[in-house]
């Protein structure tokens, strides 16, 4: 059992006693909360199970409080000023023997400014004043009220900003403080609050004591900037050693054993001015214990004063949070929309296996930068291609191609150059391409043009763009032997598996958008452009050695626009050092070194699916072999005949292609 004794007052002493009642029951808490002032008292009384106190103690007071009640551990969440509170608090526990949290706010420091003023009392402020004119608020509170009295016309000038209670009321009204020079009301007060009493008073001076961040001095400073208005600011008596808000709830965390039960928002703020966040999002910001975020994300979602960790890492984000429970609502800022290229998956995986069960973690989308940009240009995208080239790799080329429009993101200064050129060298430079960079800030750029005439555009980092392509070329599903390209000027055509065997052999390679294909003895590359057509989110290398396939490989990507198609000339399994580990594999021609570049594919992918070719037995029996002595799982062979009619007069005769042996099977070496 937790016996505790808050000494409350202050916005961070009520937020204590809150975190407290919250956990009463679970972690067996009993709490007494003593504030100076019966209005005090009243803000936590509705609270069953608390017992509160709302009148002053003096030290011999507090040390017979503590005796009677027989408290486990005292929290001093006085005022700053109080120091002499403080103190008796202090005395009392060391007396009894209690452990005492002494709860202190990180002082803000003299912010260098003509409008500031620091003065070391209210005599000191009042003083500073005499010999100024114009109105001035003071929102130092009734019990330091009378020193203004000593201005000229004061009942004029002074503007005094206090509790709404009546004994404060009579007792301003008695110094001569009425009407609209007595405003009377509770905070905390918001920067737009502060700065609209400033205008309606038409106030020179602003008076306040340095509160720290918890205190509103954050949104009196920024009021006060403004509206022109001079800070006159009265420094602290002490500077007292102790712990911050949120260390010293962290350790009642510990203390009580109460659980963990964070809530995270993971919040897509847009393009990052903070113009493209959701209401929903925004709120979830300003209401963060702990806002986290890279630097441009977090310098737009956070609030001045904020707890802010400045990371974007899944693994140290969750390291962080479960070394520092105390942070109980974290809003998590991601750059754009959390449902469009963004970090949020991978980071609500992480959370959501880290964190304790009882954990509460939502996804708040922003407005994407396709949303946006899209509108700019008046353009709609329910049909458009959507990719990403922004740190990843992806075949923009295909995607606008096959596409009328294709919006996609970029992430070098030269991005939208390459981008012209590449199109340019597919012979689509008369696409026009919309651009769009540091979309949503005040250096937005938004254009258009043709691709031949931004291959060489330096542009920001941050950019995106909207090809459109009046005239796509779709993927048939089919490619025609004839359509492919056989031979260099006065060569011979280059040997190709025909189209029958090609649409066998890619229905049992079985591949994915985003699989890594090596075609090995390439040929013509009829096979790995119809890979690559496939695998458009992913890479094919075309392996062959022989000089003039390797010319003809390159036109026919070239002019089936697969910009995700990579030659590599080279006899294999040598050629495949040093390329990514495959997914799938096809080989249609080893040279004789079929072990061997079975045995290099299973070390890089011991569960690489295979499609291996064979013309002659002698291939057939060396393949089989193979599939025997290393481990292959699924094997199956299929031999395909097809014969094609030919016309002879008024007539048509079947003429047969030579068999083919097409095996397929899937590497099943226990990794």
């Amino acid at each position: 059992m937790c016996k505790i004794l808050v000494f409350a007052g202050t916005a961070e002493g009520y937020a204590l006693a809150e975190y407290l009642y919250e956990n009463q029951y679970e972690s067996q808490i009993q709490a007494h909360i003593c504030t100076a002032t019966e209005y005090g008292a009243q803000r936590l009384r509705e609270r069953e199970g608390f017992t509160c106190s709302g009148q002053r103690m003096d030290g011999e007071q507090i040390l017979s409080f503590l005796e009677e009640k027989g408290f486990t551990h005292v929290v001093d969440a006085t005022h700053p000023y109080a120091a002499q509170v403080s103190a008796n608090i202090r005395r009392a526990c060391q007396k009894r023997q209690i452990p005492y949290l002494r709860v202190v706010r990180e002082r803000t420091g003299e912010k260098e400014s003509g409008q500031v003023h620091y003065v070391d009392s209210i005599e000191a402020a009042a003083a500073f004043l005499e010999d100024t004119e114009g109105n001035i608020m003071v929102t130092t509170g009734s019990k330091e009220l009378a020193a203004f009295t000593r201005l000229h016309q004061y009942k004029e000038r002074v503007y005094a900003r206090v509790l709404s209670l009546p004994s404060v009321a009579q007792s301003c009204a008695d110094l001569g403080f009425t009407g609209s020079h007595l405003i009377c009301m509770q905070g905390p007060f918001s920067r737009e609050m502060n700065e609209a009493m400033l205008l309606q008073w038409d106030c020179r001076y602003l008076v306040t004591k340095d509160t720290g961040v918890a205190g509103g001095f954050q949104e009196k400073w920024d009021a006060a900037q403004r509206t022109g208005a001079q800070l006159i600011v009265i420094g602290r008596p002490t500077q007292e050693e102790g712990e911050t808000f949120w260390t010293c709830k962290r350790r009642l965390q510990k203390i009580c054993k109460i659980p963990y039960r964070p809530k995270v928002s993971l919040v897509g703020i847009g393009m990052g001015d903070g113009g493209t966040m959701t209401i929903a999002g925004r709120q979830a910001c300003r209401e963060a214990d702990l806002l986290i975020g890279a630097g441009r994300m977090a310098e737009a979602a956070a609030s001045p004063g904020q707890q802010v960790l400045r990371e974007y890492r899944a693994d140290e984000i969750l390291r962080y949070l479960l070394e520092h429970p105390e942070y109980e609502k974290v809003a998590v800022a991601l750059s754009g929309d959390v449902g469009f290229y963004s970090g949020c998956r991978s980071l609500m995986d992480a959370l959501e296996k880290g964190l304790p069960g009882e954990a509460v973690i939502q996804a708040l989308p922003g407005i994407s930068s396709l949303n946006y940009f899209m509108a700019k240009i008046k353009k709609n995208w329910d049909q458009a291609g959507l990719v990403s080239a922004h740190g990843r790799e992806c075949d923009l080329i295909h995607q606008i191609r096959s596409r009328r429009g294709t919006f996609g993101i970029l992430g070098k200064a030269r991005g939208i150059a390459d981008l012209a050129q590449k199109l340019c060298d597919y012979g689509m430079g008369s696409i026009r391409l919309y651009v769009g960079e540091q979309l949503s800030y005040p250096q937005e750029k938004i254009f258009s043009a043709r691709a031949e005439e931004l291959t060489e555009h330096e542009g920001d980092p941050l950019s995106v763009f909207y090809a459109e392509n009046p005239a796509p070329v779709f993927y048939p599903g089919r490619i025609r032997d004839a359509d492919f390209i056989r031979n260099a000027a006065g060569e011979k055509n280059v040997p190709m598996t025909k189209e029958e065997v090609r649409t066998v052999s890619l229905s049992k390679m079985e591949i994915s958008e985003e699989a890594v294909c090596y075609d090995v003895g390439a040929g013509t590359g009829s096979l790995s452009v119809e890979m690559a057509m496939r695998a458009f989110s992913g890479k094919v290398y075309a392996v062959e050695k022989k000089p003039e396939a390797v010319a003809l490989i390159k036109k026919n990507a070239l002019k089936f626009g697969q910009d995700n198609l990579e030659v590599v000339e080279g006899t294999a399994p040598e050629a495949l050092e040093g390329l990514p580990a495959p997914s799938h594999c096809f080989i249609g021609g080893s040279s004789g070194n079929l072990r061997e570049i079975l045995t290099v594919i299973l070390d890089k992918n011991p569960s690489v699916r295979l499609v291996i070719n064979c013309i002659t037995l002698e291939t057939l029996q060396e393949a089989m072999d193979a599939m025997q002595k290393l481990p292959f799982t699924d094997v199956e062979v299929v031999q395909l005949m097809v014969s094609r009619a030919k016309s002879l007069g008024r007539y048509h005769m079947m003429m047969g292609e030579n068999p083919i042996y097409i095996i397929s099977c899937t590497g099943g070496r226990v990794q």
